[in-house]
């Protein structure tokens, strides 16, 4: 991702924070917690590890988030993510049409790597917001 200095992109998180207070009142906890952490804190957390501007951002991005979200929301949200997304048993494809065809499904991810990148992010953004 290729950021222009003029545009400050780096600091979106402050935009998707003030929108979160308006989720939270029009969808409800669950729905907030799922756009900033499980959508945008990731998501900005991947742009850290790649551009500098983000990564200076990241702990000030963190603390917002902190304060829009009590401990214990933030524990259960992530303990959820954890159980249902990061270590999770794939789900059976009940759709098949022949269900004597080798499954196309595979129980790691097509790309692995991508996999774990994806479970060191989820550790690195628990450990952010827990510490």
């Amino acid at each position: 991702m290729t950021t222009n200095p003029s545009t400050e992109y780096h600091k979106i998180w402050i935009e998707q924070c003030a929108a979160t207070e308006d989720i939270r009142e029009r969808f409800g906890l669950e729905s907030a917690l799922d756009y900033l952490i499980g959508e945008k804190l990731f998501s900005f957390v991947e742009a850290a590890e790649q551009d500098p501007l983000f990564a200076q951002e990241l702990p000030f991005f963190v603390a917002e988030i902190r304060k829009l979200f009590t401990a214990g929301e933030i524990r259960a949200y992530l303990d959820h993510l954890e159980r249902s997304k990061f270590l999770a048993p794939p789900e059976p494809d009940l759709d098949t049409d022949d269900l004597d065809e080798e499954s196309e499904d595979e129980p790691w991810p097509a790309h692995p790597v991508i996999g774990a990148e994806e479970l060191l992010r989820y550790s690195r953004v628990r450990q952010l917001l827990q510490d």
